[in-house]
């Protein structure tokens, strides 16, 4: 993220503070992650649908994670894969935006960096997620030693859903 921008950002009509109770008629705050890929977008956009359906308040995560193989690769700009990382984040917040205005869904953008897994778990602790929502891994990788979905849904805290 650039020096400055904000790392949370809220869209969208408020929300109507309630008491926490997991498990009631439905979601009250859905968590989805998002890292432009064509399957998080999906996700995104099931999770806005699925908000909107609910009355519930969306939280969209985006975890710029660099891979420490970078900093060892000869030619590799870290600051030419950082400006990537942020102007991905600035899409997906123009998007959100957008999507918070027309769909009515109150939604709170976060941009965190690190490992995804751990930050999108965080999230949701934080935000007392009923949901956590995914899209599948593209990575041919992920089948052997597992991919960010199924890692979520080894943990067992909150019911997930990975949209194809």
């Amino acid at each position: 993220m650039s020096v400055g921008a904000p790392d949370r950002e809220e869209y969208g009509p408020r929300t109507r503070p309630l008491p926490f109770e997991r498990g009631t008629d439905g979601p009250r705050v859905v968590l989805v992650g998002v890292d432009g890929t064509r399957t998080s977008e999906r996700a995104g956009w099931y999770a806005a649908g699925l908000a909107r359906r609910q009355g519930a308040a969306l939280v969209v995560v985006y975890v710029s994670s660099t891979s420490g193989l970078t900093a060892l690769m000869p030619g590799m700009d870290a600051g030419a894969v950082q400006r990537t990382h942020d102007e991905l984040a600035a899409d997906l917040r123009r998007e959100c935006r957008r999507g918070a205005e027309e769909l009515g869904v109150p939604l709170t953008f976060l941009s965190r960096r690190g490992d995804a897994y751990g930050e999108l778990c965080a999230a949701a602790d934080e935000f007392q997620a009923d949901m956590v929502v995914v899209g599948a891994s593209e990575q041919a990788g992920h089948r052997l030693v597992g991919s960010v979905a199924t890692r979520l849904v080894r943990t067992g805290r909150w019911p997930v859903v990975v949209v194809p």
